[in-house]
């Protein structure tokens, strides 16, 4: 059972409420609380990206390398879709990931043309330490949440989301 708890959003929508009687504003009850926790997490994972060294952008590149499995290489196109990047920004980004000797390139055995993007040792061990501290992070966030409770909120957020994912 969630304890009974007043927050912001309630003061927030008792306040539309008696200026606005006339509106159903119950979705602010839902979507206000998931927009003040992103930015809590927004906060969380920029702390955590932070104490490693890295940037949101340089976690996402070396977290889908990572995600991949031995040996944590995939193309610059698969690298693409995994983060929703245009082709010039992922250039970029992998230019500097090399340079800071997160990453290597290297020639795709299947494929002369072809490219791959490799982890380095530098690199798995900076983004599996991220990963840690930001799971570490991202538990806080959640702990006033029992573990049931945790599982049926990620179960009711995820008709919310999958629309969006779909695209």
């Amino acid at each position: 059972m969630i304890a009974s708890v007043e927050d912001e959003v309630d003061r927030l929508v008792a306040a539309w409420r008696t200026q606005r009687p006339d509106l159903d504003v119950r979705p602010i009850e839902v979507l206000s609380r998931v927009s003040r926790l992103a930015r809590h997490l927004d906060l969380a994972r920029r702390g955590a990206f932070a104490q490693h060294g890295l940037e949101q952008w340089e976690f996402d590149v070396l977290a889908a390398l990572r995600r991949a499995g031995e040996p944590y290489e995939l193309s610059p196109g698969r690298l693409l879709r995994d983060t929703l990047v245009t082709s010039g920004t992922m250039t970029n980004r992998i230019d500097r990931l090399t340079r800071a000797g997160l990453v290597e390139r290297r020639r795709d055995p299947r494929d002369r043309r072809g490219v791959l993007v490799r982890l380095t040792p530098r690199g798995l061990s900076r983004v599996d330490a991220a990963f840690e501290d930001l799971l570490d992070r991202e538990r806080d966030l959640l702990d006033s949440l029992s573990d049931r409770d945790r599982d049926r909120l990620s179960a009711l957020l995820r008709p919310l989301l999958a629309p969006f994912d779909s695209d």
